[in-house]
Formats: structure tokens, sequence, C-alpha cells
């Protein structure tokens, strides 16, 4: 059975070397207690618990699923003992505040344990995923009472949560939402409807189930703005916040999907259950945005961990399989064939897969010190901190979401390629990971939503493109500094060329929109894939520049490795980042392309 082996090398060169995190945690309230040593030491431990408990529970759990026998759902073989002992590391609430049961390390440091888990077992890590961004929705929005009750019990893992926004007649367009909340005389709730798709909905991994749901009230204006947040667990809690009665809440059906079947994905019926206003009335939206903001930076996760995981598994086969013999001549003589991974197009499959991953890493890493700023101005009550760098974050959220899961799928696709059709049988696993990454594109927002909020919502409404020419300005200033090195110059003056290409191509769209309604809807998707590819080339120029300043002065790492970050950034340099220039062609074609046809011509059956 294939293996995980935990990224740590390249983890480290990005914490330490590219990003400094030790001055960046010593700049941090709440992080004196993550020191270099601390940090090394919890990533290690992560990484055995990663490799020993949780990648080898990732085959099996798909082959068997989940089961659902009398409206009780049951995770897969070994599921209950690896959550066991993720709650006994103390996992969940590594960075939950102390205040609440929590070790009170920086938000980051949940994304690093978040990243190893989710490689090697993503439908395992979903459980403890979901619980993360109820936390944060009751932490920024509950009240004292609520916060006591839920989250130490959350935060010991305990208890899990769940976000239920999606019902059979809508998904992305919460404003149909139908579920009632009928308030009741002791100041609770009764709601009543049906959501779908609802992840981690009911399984046996905790002894209570929190539901975060959105829900009407009977007074409430219609669409979005008439929306309000609920908390309802499966188990009411007592007066001393253990369990108590059964909630009229139950799993109605899992969902029979395409991957990530160890992952109980379920139709969840509220029957008059009880629930908790959490927030103000009619602002559950607002208050919703925590978690699925939460949900989308962790789903970008799912761009990354393919690419790792698949690339990790097509590199070990591309050494062993045996095909033919180099083109520039033997490799291994001594050998029936040469190794495939000496032919130029598996090299261009592995390297892809290879810029993917530890490009997608370094933009992830990148966002979570924004967050860590972020989270920390919530809780020194700073409203202007807040303010400023989730602007920053929400900015990158849809490129992190829509394109690092897009190049996932590519990355997972490509795996099984080398494979050739190995990859299409079963126990290679490589046929899983595409499986399993497919949905990554779907949930938490489409990538046609994702382009949607970035340039309409983002760039456009918000920021009138500010936010583009801030970004700019920051990727410019830094490739400015790297001219006069020889070996970083050509990189310099691409990313020079498309960060003022990115502004310009924003003012077109900016203009043309006041004319052409449609055009920001037809240019949105080519418009994030650019987003993507651009920021994704400064964060490999980046780390060109630490390897190559390695080189020269030494580093924590071998000469080796920094010489291979230099050659994948030449790589993705001259490989991948000229798609963007095909995106920028297209995102100003004539919306007329799209919209001509007629939907009655689209098919001629009869």
């Amino acid at each position: 059975m294939p293996v995980y082996k935990a990224p740590l090398r390249d983890m480290k060169f990005l914490l330490n070397e590219v990003f400094d995190y030790p001055a960046h945690y010593a700049s941090l309230a709440c992080g004196e207690q993550a020191t270099p040593d601390i940090v090394e030491a919890i990533l290690n431990e992560c990484a055995r618990f990663c490799e020993e408990v949780l990648s080898p529970l990732y085959q099996p759990g798909d082959r068997e699923g989940c089961r659902l026998d009398n409206g009780e759902v049951t995770t897969p073989r070994g599921f209950r003992d690896a959550y066991r002992q993720y709650v006994q590391g103390g996992w969940q609430g590594l960075s939950a505040p102390e205040a609440y049961g929590g070790q009170g390390l920086p938000a980051s440091m949940g994304l690093f344990k978040q990243e190893m888990m989710g490689t090697a077992n993503w439908p395992f890590s979903m459980y403890p995923g979901l619980s993360l961004g109820a936390m944060n929705t009751l932490y920024l929005h509950g009240d004292d009472a609520q916060k006591q009750i839920y989250l130490v019990p959350l935060t010991e893992g305990r208890w899990a949560g769940t976000m239920c926004l999606t019902e059979p007649q809508c998904g992305t367009d919460l404003g149909q939402v139908k579920t009632r909340a009928e308030p009741q005389a002791d100041g609770s709730y009764r709601l009543t409807g049906t959501k779908m798709f609802i992840s981690s909905g009911d399984h046996d991994l905790t002894e209570n189930i929190i539901h975060i749901v959105l829900a009407r009230l009977p007074d409430a204006p219609k669409g979005t703005k008439g929306i309000s947040l609920f908390i309802v667990p499966k188990y009411l809690p007592d007066g001393q916040g253990a369990v108590g009665e059964r909630n009229a809440v139950s799993c109605g059906s899992l969902e029979e999907k395409m991957g990530i079947k160890a992952s109980a994905t379920c139709v969840m019926n509220f029957d008059g259950a009880t629930g908790f206003l959490i927030g103000p009335p009619n602002q559950g939206l607002e208050c919703m945005f925590t978690f699925m903001n939460t949900a989308r930076i962790g789903t970008a996760i799912q761009g990354v961990g393919p690419a790792e995981l698949s690339y990790q598994w097509a590199l070990a086969y591309a050494r062993e399989r045996r095909s033919m013999r180099a083109l520039s001549g033997k490799k291994e003589p001594d050998q029936v064939a040469d190794a495939i991974i000496h032919h130029a197009d598996v090299r261009r499959m592995l390297l892809t897969q290879k810029a993917i991953a530890e490009g997608g890493r370094a933009m992830l890493y990148y966002a979570a010190r924004l967050a860590d700023h972020m989270v920390e101005g919530h809780t020194q009550g700073d409203a202007d901190k807040v303010a400023k760098y989730d602007d920053k974050l929400g900015f990158l959220t849809p490129i992190l979401k829509g394109f690092l899961t897009e190049l996932g799928q590519e990355a997972a696709h490509l795996g099984m390629q080398v494979f050739g059709g190995h990859g299409y049988i079963r126990e290679h696993g490589m046929e899983q990971i595409v499986r399993d990454t497919r949905i990554a594109t779907l949930y938490e927002g489409t990538t046609g939503i994702q382009a949607l909020d970035l340039l309409g919502r983002k760039v456009l409404l918000m920021t009138r493109g500010g936010a583009v020419r801030e970004f700019t300005l920051k990727i410019a200033n830094f490739a400015r500094k790297q001219l006069t090195d020889p070996r970083l110059r050509p990189f310099a003056l691409e990313l020079l060329k498309l960060s003022g290409q990115w502004n310009l191509l924003t003012l077109r769209i900016l203009l043309g929109a006041r004319k052409d309604r449609d055009l920001v809807g037809a240019a949105a998707h080519d418009f994030l894939m650019y987003s993507g590819y651009v920021t994704m080339a400064y964060l490999w120029l980046r780390q060109a520049t630490v390897a190559a300043d390695r080189l020269d002065r030494g580093g924590d790492e071998s000469e080796g490795f920094y010489r291979a970050k230099l050659a994948t950034a030449e790589f993705y340099f001259e490989r991948l980042l000229p798609r963007a220039q095909s995106h920028a062609t297209s995102m100003l074609s004539p919306t007329r392309t799209l919209m001509q046809l007629a939907p009655e011509h689209m098919a001629f059956t009869d």
C-alpha cells in the first residue's frame, strides 16, 4: 500500500527561511509559546501521527465507507481509534483560546496541522475540520453563556461541529433558504426544515454534534437579509454542560458520492428541533461568513494535499517502473530498460505536480500569516486591525480556494497518468486521489462562485480595483529588488510585466462592464486563474530568492535542496506561468461568443 511522508523539509524551509515565522510569532501576543523548538516538536509529532495513524486508514476507509443504520452513522473501522488518539494529543485545541481549554497557539499552527492531516487522509480530516469552523463562529458571535456551554467540549474534541447551509432547492443562492425557526417562550427556537450535503452531519466519533444552522424567523424579510443563525445540538446540553436528551435532528440519508466516501455527507432533517439564536436576528449570513471563509481556506488545502500525495506516489513509481530507453541514450545500461523518470514527458508531469504542491503550500503559508494578524485583532478587540487584515485575506481567499483546487485536480490526474494503466487500478490508490479531489472545486462555493467573489465583489464592487493595485505594488516592489541577480532577473522581469498587466486587465473589465453587464461573469473564471498563476509566480520568486541567497551564504538545508528550488522555479516560470497569457486573452474576448447562442439552439435532438 502506498505511504505518505510529511514534507517537513519543505514546510520548515517556508516557515523558517522564506516567511520568517519565528520573528512573526515573536510579534504576536499569542506567539510567546510558539518558539522554534516548540513549533518543530509539534510539526514532527503531527507528522508521526499522520504517517503512522491516518495514512494507513486512507484506502481502507474508502473501500468501507460510512454506514447509516436506524438513523445513526458509523464511520469506517479504525476511525474511532484514530480520533481518540487525535483528541488525546490535544490537536483540536492547538490554536483555540486557553480560556476554553485550548493551547492558545497562533491560528497558522492549526493550518500546518490541517495540511498534513488532509494530505494523509482528507476524509478523516474533515470531521475535526468542520468543528474548527463551528468553534470560530461561536467564539466571534456567541454570547458568554453559549461560549461556556459549547466551546470547551468542542475544543477538547468531545463534541464536533457542522455547518448547515445548503437545502434541496438552493445551494449558493442562500436567499432561497426555507428552514423555519419559530420562537418559544423560554427563548429557544423550534427549527423545521431539511439540509443537504452536510459534511460530518452525523457520525460515531464524538458524544455530541453541534450544528450551526441558517434559518428564517417568522417575520424575516425575503432574501439574504432575512436569514438568522442558530445553534442546534444533536443532544441538548444539561444544566452542567454534559449531554442531555436527544434533539429532534436526524440524518435522513447518506449521499452516495464519487469520492471522500469515508466522510459522512448527510441529508439532515430538523423536525421541530430546539435551537438557540447566535448573533443578531436576520444577520446570520454575515455571521456565517466567519465559518465559510474558514472553510474556504481549509478547502484550499485540498488543492495542495492531493498534489503532494499524488506527486509522492508518482515519483516513487517513476523511479521504479522501467519502459524503453531514454531518447538521449541509455541511463541504466545494466537494466532491461530505463526508469520512466528519465523520459521528458514523465518529467513534465512530475515537475508540474511538484511546482503546484510547493507553490500552493507557499501561497497557503503566506495567507496564514495574515490570518494570524486578523485573529489577534479579534482577540484584542482591535476593529481597525481586523478590517485591515480581513481585506487582505478576503482578496486572497477566492484565489486560494478556486485556483489551488483546480490545480490540485490537475496534479491528481497527472499522477494517475504517470502510472499509466496501473493508475486506473484501485490498489495503487491514484484513482482514489482523483475521486477524492474532484469535490474540492465544488463545495464551499464552486470555482465559478469564487471567481465572481474575487472579480465581482472584492475587486470591482468593494475596492474599484484597489485590491489588485495594492497587491501588485507589493509584488512589483519585491521583484525590482531581484533584478541585480542574474539567476533571478528573468523571473523578476516577468513578474514586473505581469503586475502591470494585471492592473490593466482589471481596468479594462471595470470600464467595459459599464456597457456590458455580462462582461464580469464572462471574464471571472479567466481572471481568477490569471490571478492565481501570477500569485503563485510571486511566491515562487520568493522561494527562489531565498534559495539563491542560501547557495551563496549557506542555510539550513543542503545545496541540492536549494538547487532543486531554483530549478523548480525556472520550470514554473517557463512552463506553467505562460498559461496566464491565454487567460488574459480569453477574459477580454467579446461576451457575445458566450451569450449569442439561444438556449433553444444549444442542441438539436428532434
